[in-house]
């Protein structure tokens, strides 16, 4: 079981793992992510997770949609980590490719909002940690019985 647990980020006082998948689009659908576009954005993205000190897991950029398995730090909300790279990202590729931009008005290429899904551990193994736990609080407590 202790090998399982070894696989979660460790912070000062937190031990976590919080993945999410997030998916946005173009404004209108557009199918504007593709060629120069499509790998100039993957750059933009990866940099701008590393700034956030977010992971992409994995990540899909299809014409007019992309899909991001991320990993965020418990100190950052999903809602700015998305507003960030939203607003980031709209902004250098309208800077570098500006016929963007006039498909659009000003810098806002992506369409308002966004979805996102927790990925994580399943009930069962949360259920197995919780039972883990008592048991050792309830070895501990006997413990102190006998050197009372």
């Amino acid at each position: 079981m202790l090998e399982e647990w070894n696989r979660y980020e460790r912070g000062g006082h937190t031990v976590w793992e919080c993945k999410y998948h997030v998916v946005w689009i173009p404004k209108y659908r557009l199918k504007i992510l593709t060629g120069e576009i499509k790998e100039y954005l993957k750059m933009v993205l990866m940099q701008e997770c590393e700034n956030l000190e977010v992971e992409i897991l994995k990540g899909e950029i299809a014409d007019d949609h992309l899909h991001l398995a991320l990993q965020i730090p418990p100190k950052q909300s999903v809602a700015y980590v998305m507003q960030e790279i939203k607003r980031n990202s709209a902004r250098r590729l309208v800077e570098r490719h500006p016929e963007i931009g006039k498909k659009y008005w000003g810098q806002h290429i992506w369409a308002r909002g966004y979805f996102v899904s927790t990925v994580g551990i399943d009930e069962e193994t949360i259920r197995k940690y919780i039972e883990m736990h008592a048991e050792k609080e309830m070895m501990k407590n006997q413990k102190k019985l006998w050197e009372g």
